[in-house]
């Protein structure tokens, strides 16, 4: 999804690949179960202000081993401006971001983060308060940023604002991915099971909720 942003720069065309073959990626290589990427509504990502429609969710796409890849590459339009709004199957627990950019000056700089908020635009974003702001480096290693675990424990959506970069007019990210806990169960189910237990005598139809409510965090209840 591609939307554009009031104010435009011209259409200035820039390249900003970064081919270097030195990267330290390695030394942060993500455990496999930490690594939140099954548990991403991929279909559901939007992205405003991107200069190739569904760029960023491509991004988010690529695999630990595509990190590197230069392409598919997520790239502002209008101006360096960001916004990219991750919906997740369920909760999770975030406990940093992965991110790569570039050493030239597209690479983004400010980033804040939005909590379970659906649906924002830049007018939104500018009138809200953060849950946090990052402030990102210019290089071409994958950064792996920590959050504030305790604000980010109970996650359905996270939105993601490139607010600035160092210096172009336009924003670019190669890789953006998220490491965390999923914590299986998703709002709908609980949501579900909340209305049925205000119905007794429509407790049996509910297949596997005793299963569910013995293995989740509310064992007991």
């Amino acid at each position: 999804m591609s939307n554009v942003h009031d104010h435009d720069h011209g259409g200035h065309g820039h390249d900003h690949h970064d081919h270097g073959a030195h990267d330290h990626s390695d030394e942060i290589e993500p455990a496999l179960q930490s690594l939140l990427y099954k548990q991403i509504e991929f279909q559901k990502i939007v992205a405003l202000n991107e200069s190739t429609p569904d760029s960023g969710s491509k991004v988010i796409q690529k695999t630990w081993a595509q990190r590197l890849d230069t392409e598919p590459v997520l790239t502002s339009d209008a101006d360096e401006q960001l916004l990219v709004t991750v919906p997740f199957a369920g909760t999770v627990k975030l406990h940093s971001i992965l991110i790569r950019s570039s050493t030239d000056a597209s690479a983004p700089r400010t980033l804040k983060l939005f909590l379970n908020k659906e649906g924002l635009d830049f007018s939104a974003v500018s009138d809200l308060k953060p849950a946090q702001v990052l402030t990102l480096s210019q290089t071409s290693d994958v950064q792996d940023v920590p959050v504030k675990r305790t604000l980010f424990g109970n996650t359905y959506s996270l939105t993601l604002f490139f607010e600035d970069n160092f210096g172009d007019d336009k924003t670019s990210v190669y890789y953006l991915a998220f490491k965390g806990e999923y914590m299986k169960l998703n709002r709908e189910p609980v949501e579900f099971l909340y209305e049925k237990a205000a119905n007794p005598r429509d407790h049996a139809p509910i297949v596997g909720a005793g299963d569910m409510a013995s293995s989740g965090p509310n064992q007991g209840i």
